[in-house]
């Protein structure tokens, strides 16, 4: 079972975690932007965040995404 995980933003790390959401979303073709995917992205970047990963290290993932699609 998963564990689940709370942390604590400031304003302006939501604001980046809501700038990489967008990104991740806009690379999928238009066929995969559905509620499902759009949930399973938001787990995987808050996962990250909870986790610790340095925001600038998910920007580079969404990049990644982005280059894929």
């Amino acid at each position: 079972m998963l564990r689940e995980r709370s942390a604590v933003y400031d304003p302006e790390e939501l604001v980046l975690l809501g700038r990489i959401f967008d990104q991740a979303i806009a690379a999928l073709p238009a066929a995969m932007q559905t509620s499902v995917n759009r949930t399973e992205i938001a787990k995987i970047i808050l996962k990250r965040a909870a986790a610790g990963d340095e925001l600038a290290a998910l920007m580079k993932l969404m990049v990644a995404f982005d280059r894929a699609a």
